[in-house]
This record gives C-alpha cells, sequence and structure tokens, in this order.
C-alpha cells in the first residue's frame, strides 16, 4: 500500500474526550472515527487490524471443532418473552417497532436466536454434541459508552453457544473453549488473568472472565498469592481470599471474553429437548462463550504503546514492514524504496511505503504513532552505497544494512 493512496489521516493531538492510551492513539492513528457517542468507523487501517483478529478467533474456533454461522442482529420480540429477558435486558436494549407495529430488539446477545435454531434442527442424542459461533455486529444503548471501542454502543463481538447432552459433555466443551480462548489470547500478545466470576443476566452457575491486564481497566479483579485464587471483584466480594482468607492483591483489567455454563436455563424455558439413546425425553445442556473483538485492539494498545505511539504486536499489526524514503525527490532514493516495495509484494509480505512528499520529522513522528514493527529509512547519503537502516519498533534497535542482505535482516 502507498501512503498517498491509504486515506490515513493522523492527528499531533487527540480529541478531548479522549480519556486512554488506546482511545487517544486510535483516534490520533487513523484507525477510527466518531460517529456518534459510542458509534465508531473503523477505517481501512484499522479495519485491517480487526481482521486479522477476526482471522485468529476463527482459526481456533474451528480447530476447537465449533461451526460458523451468522444469525440476523435484529431478533423478535416473542422469542425474548419465552426466556423472560425482554423486559429484564432493561434500557441497555435497543428496540424498534417496524411498519406492523411488531416488536423487535437489535441484538446484545443471542442465546434466545441460537436457542430457537437448535430446537428446530436437533431432535436425537446423535447430533449432540454440537457448538456453533458467530463474528457479528452486538448493540448495547449504554449509559455512559466511554473509552473508545471499549465501551461502545456499537461493537464487534465473537459469541459461541454449546449444546450437550448431560453436564459431562458441557464441562468437556468449556474446557475446550477455555483452551480455545487462552490459544487466542496468546496469538495477540495479550497478558491476561481468567478469573472466576458472575454470571448475571446470562444466568448459570459457573463463569470465568479473561481479562487484560492494564491500569486503565475499568475491571476490579482480585489475585491471591498464597493459593493462586482470582476472581472478580463482585464475585470475590472483598479482599480477602474465599478459600485460604489470605489478604488479595486487587488490579485492574479490560473484560476480553466471558464464558458461561448456561445448564438449562435457555433450553428449558424454550423447549429445547431431543430423544437419548434410551428413548427419553431431555432438555439439552447449554454454555455460551464471548469475545469482544473491537475490544482486543483496545487492549493490546493499551499494553503496547510508548510515549511515541503504538507499538503492534506482529501478527495482528497492520503491516509487518514500512518503508520510509526521506526524499521523494532524489530518484536513487525513489529507486531503492520502489524496488523494494515490489520485492516485499511479491514476498507477500504486507508492506506500505511512505511516499509523501514531507519533511523527515513528520514521516518519522508517523511512523512511530502508527508503530509498524519493522520501518527501512532510506537517506539519499547511504542509498549512494546502497545502505539502508533498519529500525524495530518493538525493541528501538536501528541497524545499518545492505540493500541484498535486506530481507534476511528484516525476517530475523
Amino acid at each position: 500500500m502507498r501512503w498517498t493512496e491509504s486515506l490515513i489521516n493522523t492527528l499531533w493531538q487527540a480529541p478531548s474526550e479522549a480519556e486512554i492510551s488506546s482511545h487517544k492513539l486510535m483516534l490520533r492513528a487513523g484507525l477510527i472515527k466518531k460517529l456518534a457517542a459510542g458509534i465508531y468507523i473503523f477505517m481501512p487501517m484499522g479495519l485491517r487490524v480487526l481482521r486479522k483478529i477476526e482471522n485468529i478467533v476463527r482459526e481456533e474456533m474451528d480447530t476447537s471443532g465449533a461451526l460458523e454461522l451468522l444469525m440476523p442482529t435484529l431478533q423478535p420480540e416473542q422469542l425474548w418473552q419465552e426466556t423472560g429477558r425482554w423486559d429484564k435486558m432493561g434500557k441497555e436494549m435497543i428496540k424498534i417497532q417496524d411498519r406492523h407495529k411488531r416488536q423487535f430488539g437489535l441484538g446484545p446477545t443471542h442465546e434466545e436466536i441460537v436457542t430457537d435454531i437448535i430446537r428446530k434442527e436437533v431432535k436425537s442424542y446423535k447430533q449432540l454434541p454440537v457448538t456453533l459461533y458467530q463474528i457479528q455486529t452486538k448493540f448495547r444503548d449504554e449509559i455512559r459508552p466511554r473509552f473508545g471501542v471499549i465501551r461502545a454502543r456499537e461493537f464487534i463481538m465473537k459469541d459461541a453457544y454449546s449444546f450437550d447432552r448431560d453436564v459431562d459433555g458441557l464441562n468437556k466443551n468449556y474446557k475446550k473453549m477455555h483452551n480455545a480462548y487462552c490459544k487466542i489470547f496468546d496469538r495477540c500478545a495479550l497478558k491476561y488473568q481468567i478469573v472466576e466470576a458472575e454470571s448475571g443476566l446470562m444466568g448459570g452457575d459457573v463463569s470465568h472472565e479473561f481479562m487484560a491486564l492494564a491500569d486503565s481497566g475499568e475491571d476490579t479483579i482480585v489475585l491471591c498469592p498464597s493459593c493462586g485464587y482470582s476472581a472478580s471483584m463482585e464475585k470475590a466480594k472483598g479482599d480477602k481470599c474465599p478459600k485460604c482468607a489470605s489478604h488479595m492483591k486487587i488490579k485492574k483489567g479490560i473484560e476480553l471474553g466471558h464464558i458461561f455454563k448456561l445448564g438449562t436455563k435457555y433450553s428449558k424455558s424454550m423447549e429445547a429437548k431431543f430423544l437419548d439413546n434410551d428413548g427419553k425425553e431431555k432438555t439439552i445442556v447449554m454454555g455460551c462463550y464471548g469475545i469482544g473483538i473491537s475490544r482486543i485492539i483496545a487492549a493490546v494498545i493499551e499494553q503496547n504503546n510508548d510515549e511515541h505511539g503504538i507499538i503492534w504486536p506482529k501478527l495482528i499489526a497492520p503491516y509487518q514492514v514500512e518503508i520510509l524514503p526521506l526524499n521523494v525527490n532524489d530518484k536513487k532514493t525513489m529507486q531503492i524504496a520502489k524496488n523494494l516495495y515490489k520485492k516485499f509484494l511479491s514476498e507477500k509480505t504486507e508492506v506500505i511505503i511512505d511516499d509523501r512528499n514531507e519533511r523527515p520529522g513528520i514521516k518519522f513522528k508517523d511512523a512511530d504513532l502508527i508503530g509498524i514493527p519493522t520501518r527501512i529509512t532510506i537517506s539519499s547519503q547511504k542509498a549512494k552505497d546502497n545502505m539502508v537502516e533498519i529500525h524495530k519498533r518493538d525493541t528501538g534497535e536501528d541497524k545499518l544494512v545492505n540493500i541484498e542482505d535486506l530481507l534476511e535482516n528484516c525476517n530475523s
């Protein structure tokens, strides 16, 4: 990608409304643009990051045996009435009426819809277990949207739902999802803590949250240094460990994912049943598993930034390499830059070239801000000797190399 064709508009200062590092940097780097309170547009470079996270999630979900589908965001009132959640959701659920005066909700979650699918499709124990997932836009009318995409009114989420014959099957699926989540967050280079949590409106008696550790996090978690117990503050109900009575450490976190053992909360009220191998009708046992896709971007930035800008982990960076010719009017400089650009493209390396006719200081400032892992600087003086400088954004290391040795050094 050429910078002049990429629609990247950076800001020197973040808008005053931005409170935390990720919100400020996402706006300054041009990853997102605000449309209304709690509603953001993902610009082309921000969308590249979002899609990479989606792909990681998809790969791990598929590996776990889950099946992807796509459910509507527009959900009829009657399904939510079956579970009693139409009124319990309160004002967080955005409700609308169509021209026939039928009530619908913009999906904040999809338990009712997916349970309706299963009760129509699954009749026998031979069709179980099954786990379905989607990556979909969700809507929650937050009373106070804040922190950019961390607490937004419209957001991207992966939600999965498991259906089993019994509790043993649920426990196996729960563990499988737990492990898949660990792989996802590891691949996104996140530092996280798994904590026991309250199930709230989702229901069920067991749930765990995956928390990205961050001083800017709005959630409080407690960790016991003696026995290893960890929980949300709501679950622990204090600063003394319920298991060993030791004083616990208090930390802040950003919720990345939440997994629940729902049991029969939804399947019972919606009569999702199956015939077991003994010919008896039984109620399907459920679990649900959510990940905030768009929220992961903010959490990654909260953990990977400095005073200059974002420091992207390699797997989710919008581009792997940035080529930075300092003087676009120098023929030798641009010849080298264009040749390198073509070479990286031929090697299937994601590359962006800053081909703007701007001062070097502006180019360096923007390069640090958007945080591409590897930067290749080409100066007129060094170009005469076929030398370029490689800069690693994470370590700050600079290295002068011959052009012929460039690819080898970039990959090391």
